[in-house]
């Protein structure tokens, strides 16, 4: 199988600055490969890497991207003039081309010569109307697949796969509980919608007995995150509190050391219509972290409250006495911490990279095979 994955306009690949997209896509395309399967993934030239190369198995190319502007309009022209070149470089013996950009699955159904994959990895925003001649639109929660359905018609739905994301990473053996640290993480973007103010009011009500909070992400406009100001206004909010604000790691061994040492990984995002996933919180339970998530859907697809994490109630009067509680529960009960921890590394093998891999195989393959048979002289003028 000849398999495209047509990258956006504004991440390098290999991730060197992050993106949860970028990431995931960056190893199953390696994971591909090793299956069988001939890859070429195209992306954004970056300084210090080269137009093309082979890395693992996959052919890159990178052509002219651009940085992430301020402006949501300059945003959607960019992506439009990258993916209108990326589209041009795709090789004329694809099968299946897999995208996340706004504009590159229209430009691929203009001219239709593969099977058009459209990965969804944000909440729908009306752009599916778009996407009607797409062969699957893919979604990577049960939180997007509702969202999904309700942005296109009935008659469109089976066009819709549900494909959860894997773990960037493997990670082997037991948890290393000696090495464990009393400490507080989030992983993430350092944005308003990602209810780190209200974490940090959690944390003043509560005794943390000599715990520490760690702050992992970026706070650049450019990168996702609300401005110097918004990180400014937080290290005030948590002057009752040991914290820390380390910025964005993007060396993935560097993070994975973070992972290991913390015990409790806090992500109380607000977002209603912008989380999709989770992968943060994924990324620490595999290291054995305890998650403590707010009540979003799509966080229900692989944590469950008093199972393997804890969830509690942000849409209440009182999120943050409702999270405090939460936070508290673990620090005073290590008996309970290290069973949720237990329990949450089984995430390394429901959504390791091999088993998501094969997953997507399995539809590619299926969605390849119909195309032919629509495709054969047979069936040329019938609805297949």
């Amino acid at each position: 199988m000849n398999i495209v994955i047509l990258q956006g306009a504004f991440f390098p690949i290999p991730p060197l600055l992050g993106g949860a997209v970028e990431k995931m896509w960056f190893k199953l395309g390696q994971e591909f490969a090793k299956l069988g399967h001939h890859v070429t993934h195209i992306s954004k030239q970056y300084s210090g890497l080269p137009d093309e190369e082979l890395i693992d198995g996959v052919h890159h190319k990178r052509i002219i991207g651009y940085t992430s502007p301020k402006s949501m309009l300059i945003h959607k022209l960019l992506d439009a003039i990258y993916s209108w070149r990326a589209v041009k470089s795709i090789p004329t013996s694809t099968d299946i081309v897999i995208t996340n950009s706004f504009w590159s699955p229209i430009f691929l159904l203009l001219n239709k010569r593969a099977v058009v994959y459209v990965d969804v990895a944000r909440m729908p925003k009306g752009q599916l109307k778009f996407y009607s001649r797409a062969d699957c639109l893919r979604a990577n929660s049960g939180a997007v697949v509702a969202a999904m359905k309700d942005e296109i018609p009935a008659t469109a739905h089976h066009r819709i796969r549900m494909v959860p994301n894997p773990l960037p990473f493997n990670v082997q053996g037991g948890i290393n509980f000696e090495i464990k640290e009393s400490i507080i993480l989030y992983c993430g973007r350092v944005h308003e919608e990602k209810g780190l103010e209200l974490l940090a009011n959690a944390v003043n009500k509560i005794d943390l007995k000599g715990w520490r909070i760690q702050i992992v992400g970026p706070w650049d406009v450019s990168m996702g995150g609300s401005g110097e100001d918004y990180k400014n206004y937080l290290v005030k909010c948590f002057e009752k509190s040991n914290v820390e604000f380390t910025g964005p790691i993007f060396d993935e061994s560097k993070l994975n050391e973070i992972y290991s040492r913390a015990s409790i990984f806090v992500y109380p995002s607000l977002a209603e219509k912008g989380e999709t996933f989770g992968l943060a919180p994924l990324e620490a339970m595999a290291w054995g972290n305890v998650p403590i998530v707010s009540n979003l859907t799509c966080f229900q697809d692989f944590i469950q409250h008093d199972k393997n994490g804890l969830i509690f109630d942000h849409r209440s009067t009182t999120p943050d006495v409702n999270l405090a509680e939460s936070i508290k529960r673990l620090i005073e009960n290590a008996s309970l911490r290290e069973y949720l921890a237990i329990e949450a590394i089984n995430v390394r093998e429901t959504h390791s990279t091999v088993n998501i891999a094969k997953q997507f195989i399995f539809d590619f393959e299926l969605l390849i095979n119909f195309r032919k048979a629509r495709l054969a002289p047979e069936n040329k003028f019938k609805n297949v």
